[in-house]
């Protein structure tokens, strides 16, 4: 974007230079209209032939430049100007510029604009902000801020947004929400002054003063001028997402700015009207706005809001008033955003429903792109309850565009569509669809595919047979696509219920009689057969020979897991039919299994033989009994959809009938097993994320954790359902304190995110690794994790924060290492501030790093005559530090000693006369000195209090140290 800037530009100036020269010269070049120096030298350029000789002329070029900024003190303004254009132009051609750079800045004090804007342009692009000189240029740069002309100020905040660093940040930080909201500032430079303000923000969060200043910026929805208003609402919306509640007084100005313009007319706004559309990009801007919020709480404010909304979905039916497809575009792009906001708002039945009949008219549209996002906001309509009904009546025009669309990622949104519209009421015939498309379907969604129709097949199964005929079509229409996930859910399913066994080993007995029979159609059957292949063992046509005879005949096609799977199906079949016990005793000698290169086969072959032949008939039944059902648990296939489509995939049945009780809401296997509890869809959310799925019974008693990677430190309560992520049912938990005696931990946890912490330190250096997990079925987007050092502690501390992913994943986890050096003792803890987008709802988190000064303690050894020694030597009255505490929990002494190896010192077994005692040692290292601590720790169990001194070379440490630890035991 920024070469093709530079490049308008650079043609811009020089347009009548290049015309002269396409002329063949007949205009003579005239001072001050054009610079036709560097259009020749442009032309020439175009005319090189070769990249050699392209090269040549550049250097020629080159050569003369920094001969005439050299040589010549003599050059004007206009050379300047023209010589530096010509850097650029060089510039943009790949080629390194390593001089002109203080020619540039000279153009920043000229007061012709061309002059200015080419030197303003050069700093933009070629200097670097360590650069010696960034201080002559911020000077030029706030003296332009200070001009009475705009045309410098804008050029100005410009330059200052291009370079967006830091440390423009913080020199203008103050100056520029002056310019933005002051009186005096004319409409051209506040939108500058609040683009730039964005720009800034996006470096440096803190840059945007809070208190007084949010009210001021705020009001800019009310500015006159809707440039003003359509750059403040960009800056307003940014700041939003940081800190809703801050700016929340925004919501009424921004319905009141969006009533004006949707009840205006197109001649009312001329100057801001596209194609008879009144500012579309700013009504988009304030309807994205408003998404950041829930409905309005003042009934007059809310009312207004309905009007606007009703307002636009009535514009949508009236007769287009031009032809072109700009006019269209901007009418449907405020449409869509007004939809976004109804069903974000989902509390209007009558809006609901009208922008669901709206949308399903887009859906016969010829303009591929309106279906596209026809389907895409329906999939979100049919999320709620009062337009579920509605978006249903379009079943078969969605049915129609999966077949018959051209464009597969239409056809993708029409299948996500299916899904999310499926109940009990229509499910069998959208799965049956979903299936006779799947057969010709594109490879890019079939996987896709295949986990939905797995997962609406369990989710609305009345009658299992029919489950299991949907699973074994789906192995045989798209086997390659079918998880393993998928087969073990009809596994689980068929063994927890008896009156499908049967029927299951007959249905799969038949599926593998076919001549091309997948893999995973063969694990299904041996699994099935070898538990059950007893049922149907009766018929002469399905005999115990034949059920051998048709598993053993796909064994030499198969990889060596699922032969190994036929290997214990074989023994199985030992126990169920002693009759063929010598066919599958062969199988076991043959030479490819007891001589088998896998050491898997190997083993299995020659322990089942020597089973089958030693153990007697009762101890084969008792080996070889059938499964016992599983415990029951939810299934996780939509785990792994989710994580194929993070934050876009609903669960189906969530509106409507379906969500009238939370029973009817649960799988069919859910409901199918004798007493087992039933408990809330809520909980699913564990097994969604990936865990490992305890019994329903167990389930709320020993959650699984959320981060894996730290599952050896990390234990955690089961994240309840999130209402709407305004509101939070799980109590956040803060263990701060406990990381003043470990490392390694869950630091942060509520309904939304679990923070987990691991580190380690050496002398004065430290790394602390921290670990975000995603505890919803959303994505979290706009991520961000910053660590502040207030006050003074920027000169203790040295820390290096490594950037984290912008995304986190639903049931995933991303890293962030931070890197650390203590200079100096310090008190404070450095600040951790974490932003993310949860359902459109900003979020903010603000927490300490578990950082204290016991962290650089490295543990010295120490015998009794050296630590009394340096005890006496350290009993200055402001050397010591002591405190006498009650026992925050029973005294005990396994408790006691990992505390105190916790802190980082070392214990000295034996050396305090009194063996209740306890005492360390350790030196904290930071760069500038070595501090030395003893600690001695007197414990009563009588009264159930500690005593607690610390003596250190240095008391303010001695201090910190016992105020620190004094909270741990």
């Amino acid at each position: 974007m920024l070469a093709t800037y530079l490049y308008c530009t650079l043609s811009f100036i020089n347009t009548s230079d290049l015309c002269a020269v396409d002329k063949k010269k007949r205009m003579p070049a005239v001072r001050g209209d054009g610079m036709r120096g560097l259009a020749v030298f442009i032309s020439d350029i175009r005319n090189c032939k070769s990249k050699e000789a392209e090269i040549k002329r550049i250097n020629k070029e080159l050569a003369n430049i920094r001969s005439k900024f050299k040589g010549d003190k003599t050059l004007d303004g206009y050379q300047k100007k023209k010589y530096v254009c010509k850097l650029l132009f060089i510039f943009l051609l790949g080629h390194d510029i390593d001089f002109g750079h203080m020619e540039a800045v000279n153009l920043l004090s000229s007061n012709k604009y061309t002059e200015k804007q080419i030197g303003y342009l050069f700093i933009s692009v070629l200097v670097n902000t360590n650069s010696d000189l960034i201080r002559l240029i911020i000077q030029s740069i706030k003296n332009d801020l200070a001009s009475r002309n705009p045309i410098h100020v804008n050029l100005a905040l410009q330059c200052i947004a291009n370079i967006g660093s830091k440390e423009m940040a913080e020199t203008f930080g103050t100056e520029i929400p002056k310019l933005l909201v002051s009186g005096d500032t004319m409409d051209v430079v506040k939108q500058s002054a609040a683009l730039c303000l964005l720009r800034l923000l996006r470096t440096c969060p803190e840059v945007i003063p809070s208190g007084e200043w949010t009210s001021r910026i705020i009001h800019l929805l009310n500015d006159q001028h809707l440039g003003v208003v359509t750059a403040a609402a960009s800056l307003i919306e940014a700041l939003v997402k940081r800190n809703t509640d801050e700016y929340k007084g925004c919501v009424s100005l921004a319905v009141s700015r969006l009533s004006r313009i949707v009840t205006a007319s197109y001649t009312d706004l001329q100057d801001y009207t596209y194609y008879f559309v009144p500012a579309p990009w700013l009504s988009v801007k304030l309807l994205r706005l408003l998404q950041n919020y829930p409905p309005p709480e003042d009934a007059g404010v809310r009312g207004r809001l309905t009007e606007c909304l009703e307002t636009i979905l009535n514009k949508a039916q009236e007769p287009p008033k031009s032809k072109k497809v700009q006019h269209s575009n901007a009418k449907n792009a405020v449409l869509f955003e007004a939809i976004s906001l109804i069903i974000h708002a989902d509390s209007d039945a009558t809006l609901l429903v009208r922008g669901c009949n709206q949308l399903g008219q887009f859906l016969s549209h010829r303009e591929t792109n309106l279906r596209y996002l026809a389907l895409e906001s329906l999939c979100l309509l049919a999320t709620s309850e009062f337009s579920h009904e509605s978006v249903k009546k379009h079943q078969e025009t969605v049915i129609n565009a999966l077949k018959t669309e051209r464009d597969v990622s239409v056809r993708q949104r029409a299948v996500d569509l299916l899904y999310a519209m499926c109940d009990k009421s229509n499910a069998e015939e959208i799965v049956q669809e979903m299936l006779n498309y799947l057969e010709t379907a594109d490879y890019s969604i079939r996987e896709e595919m295949v986990l939905k129709v797995a997962i609406l097949a369990e989710k609305y199964a009345t009658d299992y047979t029919w489950y299991v005929d949907v699973i074994l079509n789906l192995i045989r229409i798209a086997g390659d696509y079918v998880s393993d996930e998928v087969w073990f859910r009809v596994i689980q399913i068929v063994i927890n219920r008896d009156d499908v066994q049967g029927y299951a080993a007959k249905t799969v007995f038949e599926a593998l009689q076919a001549p091309a029979c997948h893999e995973n159609m063969v694990k299904v059957g041996s699994y099935v057969l070898g538990e059950f292949g007893n049922l149907i063992a009766g018929d002469q046509r399905s005999s115990p020979a034949v059920q051998f005879q048709l598993l053993h005949s796909k064994y030499h096609l198969c990889s060596a897991n699922t032969r190994a799977l036929l290997l214990t199906t074989y023994v199985k079949f030992v126990n169920l039919f002693p009759e063929i016990k010598h066919l599958i005793q062969d199988v076991f000698k043959a030479d490819n299994n007891l001589r088998s290169a896998d050491a898997e086969l190997q083993q299995r072959a020659s322990e089942y033989l020597q089973l089958s032949i030693v153990a007697s008939t009762d101890v084969l039944a008792t080996v070889l009994e059938e499964m016992p059902p599983f415990p029951e648990r939810e299934s996780s296939i939509l785990a792994i959809l989710k994580k194929k489509k993070p934050g876009r995939v609903a669960e189906p049945g969530t509106a409507g009938n379906d969500a009238a009780t939370p029973k009817e809401r649960k799988s069919p296997a859910l409901n199918s097993v004798g007493n087992h509890s039933t408990h809330n869809t809520s909980n699913q959310s564990t097994d969604l994320l990936g865990l490992t799925s305890p019994s329903a019974t167990s389930a709320s008693q020993n959650p699984a954790p959320l981060v894996d990677m730290l599952a050896d430190v990390f234990s955690s309560a089961s994240p309840p359902s999130v209402n709407n992520g305004f509101g939070s049912s799980f109590q956040p938990i803060d263990n701060l304190k406990k990381f003043a005696c470990k490392n390694n931990g869950v630091l942060f946890e509520n309904d939304l995110l679990q923070i987990g912490v691991k580190s380690e330190f050496r002398q004065n250096l430290g790394r602390i690794a921290l670990y975000f997990g995603n505890k919803t079925s959303f994505s979290l987007q706009g991520f961000s994790s910053s660590v502040g050092t207030p006050g003074d502690l920027t000169t203790k501390l040295i820390l290096q924060v490594k950037p984290v992913d912008v995304n986190v994943d639903a049931g995933a986890q991303i890293q962030q290492l931070v890197n650390v050096e203590c200079v100096d003792e310090f008190l404070e803890y450095p600040t951790l501030t974490i932003l993310f987008l949860y359902n459109g709802v900003q979020q903010r988190l603000s927490l300490k790093l578990p950082l204290t000064i016991n962290k650089f303690f490295e543990p010295t050894e120490m015998n009794s005559e050296a630590f009394f020694t340096r005890w006496k030597n350290l009993s200055g009255s402001n050397q010591e530090a002591q405190k006498i505490f009650q026992a925050t929990q029973p005294i005990d002494a396994s408790h006691i000693r990992t505390k105190l190896i916790g802190t980082g010192m070392k214990l000295l077994d034996g050396i305090d006369p009194n063996p209740e005692n306890y005492v360390s040692a350790g030196i904290i290292h930071t760069r500038t000195q070595q501090i030395g601590c003893l600690l001695r720790l007197e414990p009563n169990r009588q009264a159930q209090m500690y005593r607690l001194t610390i003596r250190s070379s240095k008391d303010s440490v001695a201090k910190l140290i016992c105020d620190l630890l004094c909270d741990q035991f």
